[in-house]
């Protein structure tokens, strides 16, 4: 039972008023909670604006973006006398975006009649200064340039085109932009983009409320999402600073952070941020940024050269790159084109006129072969191999560097046509692998690499990478050795192709055969060489010594320290078709040791120049002893064992070269020389199984496809003052006539000509006497 409350004296209680509030409840303040919420509120959304505000102008004001290195090829010159055929010019032309046009007014254009173009250059910076832009004539004859001539009628010393970009160095990102101004983008762009994206753009503060309530009414009259509401600036802040999610949060986050960005900055520099962010297409991992990337790469062409149906093209897919992909979907593309021109001629952006006739022209994309940036990625890795010496990783991927290779896009695109051709005429069953690196001769200019028969493959380098046995290549090193004692050696020299048993330095013997299993006997030193017998090889360059010759290999550009074993006089060494290189390299040059220099230069983002890759030159040989060997060198191409490439080159054209052949035919290689150009190919299974090729029957074949796609200069003398021909009879390393059958005309070091006649003297001469002295003037 509850007792009621009492008094002391047993009455009941007296109900007071603070009881009575207590039993009826006090009432909550609720204005005073809303309040204490409502400045919470405000103070937590300032702090997380002030949050923003420090993200957005560390960034913004910062470095906005990673830019790779740019990678650019040699540019194409053309001079009197240039060797480039009218097909390879014109195929480059239209290769770096050069229009073809029937009156050539501006630049990036250019017209051909017959052997004749007129061509409008693109102005450049090159490290050296500003190339300006040039209109010029040029006349070919054949595969010659003979002629060009100005817009004033002079004759010019040189055309020098804007260089081909040919990759990048890229982020793990893999973003790529090139950065422009908006006063280089074309007239109607900015209008375009505006009148599409944001018309509302001057007039707002990042948000656009007109815009939304048009977008509302557009949605719901559409019956779901066809038009959004974000202003560019929104755009913007969404790429440059948040991700994709569609969330309430990151949306208000946007619009806190495009109040900010509009507080902060001016409308002109949010503008051209845009310009250089917005996202419109994707190559591979490579995605395509900003508007300057993207002509590029859709058009082949600087954002400033678009016409009016190109930039329309532009615009309208900054609405969704993948899905209205010029490529991939060209009649979405068309149809939206066409309404961003519809749209320009409503609001009076352009005329009508101009409209419709734009409407009327084609996409006007070019093949993502024409732009493909990962072509050469067997010379980018030359390149990156060289640059890491003197640059960090986060330099050539985040600065915007801009390197200036020496790749000859000409050269590079035939060496690979020719690798990949041949290979596919030798194996149905695409199991063999091929290489080519390509030089000039007379500077060291590494003008192309291939690295896989699928030359856009980008992996295992066969060109820097595949060492293997490099087989009858080093057996020049063994005849310059000798020649270099003309006392003791001349071309007609007798040598041994004899057999021969040698200790091999472990504890067996080193017994080689002939490629025929078939000894010779005495044999003139060009004649073993051109035939490459094996055996006189290995008996010349053991009498001349094998310490002598692993030195003559290192003058001549063989880096690696090569184990002091007979078997390396018959090419056991395995080397990278670049290393052989560097050694066909000096030959050729004429005992000059110049290393392979695949960069010309590096300039920063501002076109400031950061290093030159000058031509190091080096004197390695006399000019007597190499001018003997490269005369054997040329025997070994008109009589011997390289004899079948003037099945693919002209006769009159004198070249100089090796074949090579490993044990079990499981390599074949062909290194060799024109008067202009250094060439070595391989050919060989990765899992080093037996090609059932020779030098001649495999490499070479590739070497001559190149060679006879390409114009080449004859080899020719080095003039070297201590150096005289003569007529002898081989055979018998005797003085001849030319008359006396079996006959040749020879180089000898002065004083090291044979003294006695050999069998023919011009009193025994068989026929009249009107043959003899016919012969005495021949």
């Amino acid at each position: 039972m509850v007792k009621k409350s009492t008094t002391k004296k047993g009455r009941p209680a007296k109900k007071t008023k603070s009881s009575s509030r207590q039993k009826q409840g006090n009432p909550v303040p609720w204005k005073s909670i809303l309040f204490k919420l409502g400045l919470t509120l405000v103070v937590l959304v300032c702090a997380y604006a002030v949050y923003l505000d420090a993200i957005v102008t560390r960034q913004f004001e910062g470095k906005k973006w990673a830019i790779p290195a740019k990678v650019f090829a040699r540019p194409v010159e053309l001079y009197s006398g240039k060797l480039i055929t009218p097909g390879d010019l014109q195929s480059q032309l239209r290769r770096q975006g050069y229009q073809a046009v029937r009156d050539v007014r501006r630049p990036g254009t250019f017209a051909r009649n017959g052997s004749q173009f007129v061509i409008y250059s693109r102005g450049f910076h090159f490290p050296d200064g500003t190339e300006p832009s040039r209109y010029v004539k040029v006349d070919f004859q054949g595969s010659k340039v003979i002629r060009l001539v100005g817009r004033d009628g002079k004759n010019l010393p040189l055309l020098r085109l804007d260089p081909q970009p040919i990759g990048g160095i890229y982020p793990a990102s893999y973003e790529d932009r090139l950065l422009i101004r908006t006063a280089q983008a074309p007239r109607y762009l900015i209008p375009a983009l505006l009148a599409i994206e944001d018309r509302d753009y001057y007039d707002h503060v990042g948000l656009s409320p007109t815009a939304i309530a048009r977008a509302m009414v557009a949605n719901l009259k559409a019956g779901g999402v066809v038009q959004g509401g974000s202003t560019i600036t929104q755009q913007l802040v969404k790429n440059f600073f948040l991700t994709n999610e569609r969330t309430l949060v990151r949306k208000g986050k946007e619009a806190i952070m495009a109040l900010l960005l509009e507080l902060h900055y001016g409308k002109e520099e949010i503008l051209e941020t845009y310009l250089n962010e917005v996202y419109l297409g994707q190559h591979g991992r490579r995605a395509i940024h900003g508007f300057g990337l993207a002509s590029q790469f859709y058009f082949a062409q600087p954002l400033k050269e678009l016409d009016l149906a190109r930039t329309a093209l532009l615009v309208a897919m900054v609405k969704g790159p993948s899905y209205y992909d010029p490529r991939r979907y060209p009649e979405r593309a068309l149809e939206r084109r066409n309404l961003v021109l519809d749209v320009l001629a409503e609001r009076s952006i352009v005329p009508v006129a101009e409209a419709e006739r734009s409407k009327k022209l084609s996409l006007g994309v070019v093949s993502r072969e024409l732009v493909s940036t990962n072509d050469f990625p067997a010379y980018i890795d030359m390149v990156k191999e060289q640059l890491r010496k003197d640059y960090d990783e986060k330099d050539l991927t985040s600065e915007g560097l801009r390197i200036f290779t020496n790749l000859d896009p000409v050269i590079q695109r035939e060496a690979q046509n020719s690798v990949t051709s041949t290979l596919k005429t030798l194996d149905k069953d695409k199991q063999l692998q091929g290489a080519m690196v390509v030089s000039s001769a007379q500077t060291g200019d590494l003008l192309a690499v291939v690295g896989d028969r699928n030359p856009g493959y980008a992996g295992f380098n066969r060109a820097i990478e595949a060492r293997r046995p490099v087989g009858s290549l080093l057996k020049p090193a063994i005849y310059l050795t000798a020649l270099e004692r003309p006392g003791q050696y001349t071309l007609t020299t007798p040598v041994h192709d004899t057999p021969v048993k040698i200790s091999d330095g472990r504890g067996g013997y080193w017994e080689p055969q002939n490629y025929s299993r078939k000894s010779h006997g005495q044999v003139p030193l060009f004649l073993a060489l051109a035939k490459s017998y094996n055996q006189a090889a290995a008996n010349t360059g053991m009498a001349v010594g094998l310490p002598s010759v692993l030195n003559t290999l290192k003058r001549l550009g063989i880096e690696q320290a090569l184990p002091p074993y007979p078997s390396v006089l018959l090419g056991s060494p395995s080397m990278a078709p670049v290393e052989v290189a560097n050694m066909y390299q000096t030959i050729a040059s004429g005992g000059f040791r110049m290393p392979l220099r695949a960069i010309d230069a590096v300039v920063d983002s501002q076109g400031k120049p950061l290093s030159r890759y000058s031509i190091s030159v080096e004197q390695a040989f006399a000019p007597g002893p190499m001018e003997l060997l490269r005369t054997a060198l040329g025997m070994v191409m008109k009589d011997g064992t390289g004899r079948s490439v003037y099945q693919y080159v002209e006769p009159g054209i004198a070249l100089g070269g090796k074949t090579g052949t490993t044990n079990d035919l499981r390599d074949s290689w062909f290194a060799g020389y024109s008067g202009d150009l250094v060439a070595v190919t391989w050919i060989g299974h990765d899992d080093n199984s037996p090609t059932k090729l020779t030098g001649s029957s495999g490499a070479l074949k590739i070497w001559g496809n190149f060679m006879s796609n390409v114009p080449v200069q004859s080899v020719t003398s080095l003039g070297a003052g201590n150096v005289s021909s003569i007529w002898v009879n081989p055979s018998a390393n005797g003085r001849s006539h030319p008359y006396c059958e079996g006959a040749i005309q020879l180089p000898y070091i002065k004083g090291s000509e044979p003294k006695a006649y050999a069998g023919c003297k011009a009193d025994v001469v068989k026929g009249s006497l009107f043959d003899k002295i016919k012969g005495w003037f021949e």
